[in-house]
């Protein structure tokens, strides 16, 4: 196994700030090493998160940026901290119209899946107005195995655990690929 794929379980949890998304990414559960802190621009034109190894943001570890300027169903790359490709993510913007709908893929590993909200009438309420609703989603390999589930708690502030599960091979998911895809949630799930 990787040190991409060490983890099984990671927290994201948004940090509050008036001009800025923050977001603290911690390795096994909340109180973790933290693998990464980025922050990102609200109401950009052109998504790009860049997640860093410390507070001064002088050594990045990955990234993820969309291919599209303001496209409804932008395909994001990730990439690692020099740049080159981990994997991607989409959202599926026709299947998303009621039920939150992504797309994903590790290219060195082979793998494409997708997934969505477990849970269709939070879903269409938080459409509605989102008071900060529990949201669960649910991501299965082309094949049916799962790969990742994210789930965020009702809360005042923002914190997704997500879970990388193994494969029957041993395998997991860049744990980079399961943090750039719950903070692509966060952002993208207010539009």
């Amino acid at each position: 196994m990787t040190d991409s794929q060490q983890y099984d379980r990671i927290t994201v949890r948004q940090k509050l700030s008036l001009t800025v998304n923050r977001f603290e990414i911690r390795g096994g559960g909340k109180d973790g090493p933290i693998l990464g802190i980025a922050q990102q621009k609200r109401l950009a034109l052109k998504e790009q998160v860049t997640f860093f190894a410390d507070e001064a943001r002088t050594q990045p570890v990955f990234a993820f940026k969309a291919r599209q300027i303001m496209d409804l169903g932008a395909t994001y790359d990730i990439t690692d901290g020099a740049g080159n490709p981990i994997g991607w993510f989409q959202k599926d913007f026709g299947k998303s119209l009621l039920r939150s709908t992504f797309n994903v893929g590790v290219p060195s590993q082979g793998l494409e899946g997708s997934g969505h909200e477990r849970n269709q009438v939070l879903a269409i309420l938080r459409r509605v107005i989102d008071i900060g609703w529990p949201m669960h989603f649910d991501f299965a390999a082309n094949d049916g195995t799962p790969i990742l589930s994210v789930e965020r708690a009702w809360a005042v502030r923002d914190v997704y655990d997500v879970q990388l599960p193994a494969a029957p091979n041993g395998a997991r998911l860049d744990w980079r690929v399961g943090a750039a895809l719950a903070v692509g949630l966060d952002v993208l799930m207010q539009r």
